[in-house]
């Protein structure tokens, strides 16, 4: 009996997700918690194993194909009915595929070995598009040819048989483009931004900060801090830390809107937007107002370590109340970071510049980072903002006040 591959439960923050690849096909031998397909949504990739050992049935849901939580996307024979499958493969993909049997042989066998890692629906497009299928460029994992890379290539196909005027293509000739779909993650990544900026009231303060206090602690302790935590020490925990603190003078910052209502957490859960292969991702520090610094930086490399492996899990993604990016490590100067939703703020660090400035009447050459605060002013005076960004600048100045708590 037939064994239903089904999408888990995503997330009450997740609705859906897309297939990203087919690691298996159709008469695939698998081990039961085998990888079987890739599942893109907004905010990780998931691995979807083998529910048993035995063979691919059928594939119901293609690559790129919208998938939700516990909807069936194929069938697995399990072991003792491996050779069964395997005899009747042939036939129930000719049986499933309406295609002219001429046409396919003359498309599908001229394909190079590493292009044969095609679903049958593809196969089919291909068939049915006359299709050479070494003119199509595979986008997909390991070489797989996807919807879209035949869809490419039967669109350039057209474009090739198109009339042209010489003047067309002299000018053309030069000016080469390439369609790429956009992935889940960028599109979701798309729609918060301009959800964001639409219902948002946002706005943006800034300062600078003199970073000499805190490269001096760094200098001196980086050694020991690695040999007992064996992790560098950064600057992204000094500055959790110090919004943490501030979070307290100013709790509305921690804060979110429902409706009509404004809702304070009593906790922090700090998300630290970090820039991975798929795009943006953030994941969370749960209870952040909790922990030591040691310990928040050793969760900080972490989640970074995870996220540019594609190995977050939903629970590391979902919720935060208040978010830090670091677009200094890029070299960015200053920017004006985008709130992420539901949160109604977010704090900007950026590059640190050797620049003179005046201290104690003399000019002097200071490690100097600009900051800054993008808050939604629906529910956050600018004065709240403007202090709350303030109190870090001296947290950061002056250290000591993270041990005595000021």
């Amino acid at each position: 009996m037939a064994i239903d591959i089904k999408i888990p439960e995503f997330s009450e923050s997740i609705s859906e997700g897309t297939i990203s690849s087919w690691l298996k096909k159709v008469g695939d031998s698998v081990d039961e918690g085998e990888t079987l397909v890739e599942i893109e949504t907004d905010k990780v990739l998931l691995e979807i194993p083998s529910p048993a050992s035995g063979v691919v049935e059928k594939i119901i849901k293609n690559e790129n194909d919208t998938v939700n939580s516990h909807e069936v996307i194929g069938k697995l024979a399990q072991s003792d009915q491996k050779e069964t499958q395997a005899d009747n493969k042939d036939s129930e993909e000719e049986n499933s595929e309406d295609v002219d049997d001429d046409t396919t042989e003359k498309n599908i066998e001229k394909e190079p070995g590493e292009y044969k890692k095609t679903s049958p629906a593809v196969r089919k497009i291909i068939a049915e598009k006359n299709i050479d299928v070494e003119e199509v460029v595979p986008t997909g994992k390991n070489n797989r040819i996807t919807k879209q890379d035949v869809s490419a290539a039967s669109a350039e196909l057209k474009q090739d048989n198109l009339p042209r005027s010489p003047v067309s293509e002299t000018a053309d000739s030069s000016h080469e483009v390439e369609r790429v779909p956009m992935s889940s993650l960028r599109k979701k990544i798309s729609d918060r931004l301009v959800s964001a900026q639409q219902e948002y009231a946002m706005l943006t303060t800034f300062n600078e900060v003199n970073m000499n206090e805190i490269l001096s602690i760094r200098a001196n302790n980086k050694d020991k801090f690695f040999e007992q935590h064996g992790v560098k020490l950064g600057f992204m925990s000094f500055f959790v830390l110090a919004a943490i603190e501030a979070l307290k003078k100013y709790p509305v910052l921690n804060a979110s809107v429902e409706n009509s209502d404004i809702v304070y957490h009593k906790y922090v859960d700090v998300g630290i937007a970090v820039s991975a292969e798929r795009g943006l991702v953030v994941p969370v520090v749960r209870n952040a107002d909790t922990k030591s610094l040691s310990s928040i930086e050793v969760e900080i490399n972490q989640l970074a370590v995870k996220a540019r492996e594609n190995k977050l899990s939903i629970d590391e993604l979902v919720g935060g109340t208040f978010t830090i990016t670091n677009g200094g490590v890029f070299g960015s100067m200053l920017s004006t970071p985008i709130i992420n939703p539901p949160q109604s703020a977010i704090l900007g660090m950026h590059s640190i510049e050797k620049r003179p400035i005046v201290q104690n009447d003399e000019i002097v050459i200071a490690p100097m980072m600009y900051l800054a605060l993008s808050y939604d002013h629906r529910i956050i005076d600018g004065r709240e903002a403007v202090l709350f960004l303030s109190h870090i600048k001296q947290i950061i100045e002056d250290p000591i006040q993270l041990l005595l708590h000021l």
